[in-house]
C-alpha cells in the first residue's frame, strides 16, 4: 500500500468536493480500490500503486476544469475519470466562468473591442458612461490572466473623491472609510472567484485593492493594473499612476467623463491625458455609449435623457453668451 497527499490548489474545495460531498462520493464510488479522506484542501489517498497513479492524474484534470469553470458537476467528473473530453459550455468569446459556471462574455461590440485591446496593447482606457460594463469587463480580463499564469497579481484602485460625504464624517479607520469607495470593485471580484480563494488572494496580496493615494513609489510588474473612475483624477495622480507601470504589466483606465467629482477649478486627469496620449503607440482608447449599457433598461433612458437636458443647457448658455457678446 502507498499513501499519497495531492493538496488542491486554485480551487475551492467546496466546489470541487460539492454540495454535502456528493462530488467527493462519487470519486470514490469510481476508484473502490482506494481508501480516500478529504480534508480541507488536502486529498489522502492510500493504494496500489498503479491505481492511485491514475487517480492522481485525473485528480488535477478535475482540479483544472474546476479551476476554470468555477464548477464541477457529476457528468464531468465521469467523463473525465472515464477518459472522455467533457461537453463544456465554452465559446470563443468567453473570458472567464463565474462562481455559478456561468460563463462571462463580452455583451456589446464595445466589450469586444476592449477584450482586443487588452491583448494588443499595455495600456488601454475604457471610456463610457454607467452600466456600459467597462469595469466589469476589465476585472474579467484580470481574473483570467491571474488563472492562466501570465501575471502574478491583480491590482485595483480608484480615486477616494467624495460625492456628497466626505471621508472624515464617514466612521472607522482608514480602511472602513476607503472600502465604500472600492465595494464596486469587491463586487465584480466575488462574482469571478469562489470566497474562499478570494479571501486567500487578498490576504497573500496576489489581488490588491487600494485608493490610488497608495500607488506613490511603487513599480508595479508582472500585474494586471485597473484603474478605476479615473476622470476624478488629478492631472497629477494619473500621472504618478501611469508612470508606476512596471515589467510584464498591463494597465486598463476606465472612467466616465461626464461625471467628473472634482471641483469646478480642477481639470481631470483623464480628459488631460487621453489629450496628450492620442496617438502613442501601444496605447488604446475604447469609447463605449449609452449602447453598450447592460443594466437595467432604466438605465439607459436615466442617460440618455441626462444627455438630452445637458445639450438644452448648453444651448441655453451658448445663445446667452452671444447675447452678451452682442450688447
Amino acid at each position: 500500500m502507498i499513501e499519497k497527499l495531492i493538496v488542491l490548489e486554485d480551487v475551492d474545495p467546496i466546489i470541487f468536493y460539492g454540495v454535502n460531498n456528493t462530488n467527493m462520493q462519487l470519486i470514490k464510488a469510481l476508484y473502490p480500490k482506494l481508501r480516500i479522506i478529504a480534508r480541507g484542501n488536502v486529498i489522502k489517498v492510500l493504494g496500489d500503486e498503479e491505481e492511485l497513479c491514475a487517480f492522481e492524474e485525473n485528480i488535477i484534470k478535475l482540479q483544472k476544469y474546476c479551476a476554470e469553470f468555477n464548477s464541477l458537476k457529476e457528468e464531468v467528473i465521469i467523463d473525465i475519470i472515464k477518459g472522455n473530453a467533457p461537453q463544456a459550455e465554452k465559446s470563443g468569446n468567453v473570458i472567464v466562468f463565474s462562481v455559478t459556471g456561468k460563463p462571462i462574455i463580452p455583451r456589446s461590440e464595445n466589450q469586444m473591442k476592449l477584450v482586443d485591446a487588452f491583448r494588443e496593447s499595455d495600456l488601454t482606457f475604457a471610456i463610457g458612461p454607467a452600466g456600459s460594463g467597462k469595469t466589469y469587463t476589465a476585472i474579467a480580463l484580470a481574473v483570467r490572466a491571474l488563472k492562466n499564469k501570465e501575471i502574478r497579481k491583480i491590482i485595483l484602485s480608484r480615486p477616494a473623491v467624495e460625492a456628497g460625504e466626505k471621508l472624515g464624517f464617514l466612521p472607522g479607520d482608514m480602511k472602513e472609510k476607503i472600502d465604500p469607495y472600492l465595494q464596486p470593485l469587491y463586487d465584480a471580484l466575488q462574482d469571478m472567484i469562489p470566497a474562499a480563494k478570494l479571501q486567500e488572494y487578498m490576504e497573500s496580496n496576489v489581488i490588491q485593492i487600494a485608493p490610488l493615494a497608495f500607488m506613490r513609489g511603487r513599480t508595479l510588474s508582472d500585474a494586471v493594473v485597473i484603474l478605476d473612475e479615473a476622470q476624478n483624477t488629478t492631472t497629477q495622480q494619473i500621472k504618478m499612476f501611469l508612470t508606476r507601470m512596471g515589467m510584464n504589466t498591463k494597465m486598463i483606465v476606465t472612467g466616465d467623463i461626464t461625471q467628473i467629482d472634482l471641483p469646478a477649478s480642477q481639470t481631470s486627469g483623464l480628459v488631460q491625458a487621453l489629450h496628450i496620449l492620442k496617438g502613442v503607440k501601444d496605447i488604446s482608447v475604447v469609447e463605449m455609449n449609452k449602447k453598450d449599457i447592460v443594466r437595467h433598461r432604466l438605465v439607459e433612458r436615466i442617460v440618455e435623457a441626462y444627455d438630452k437636458f445637458d445639450k438644452e443647457k448648453k444651448t441655453i448658455k451658448d445663445k446667452n453668451n452671444e447675447s452678451i457678446n452682442k450688447d
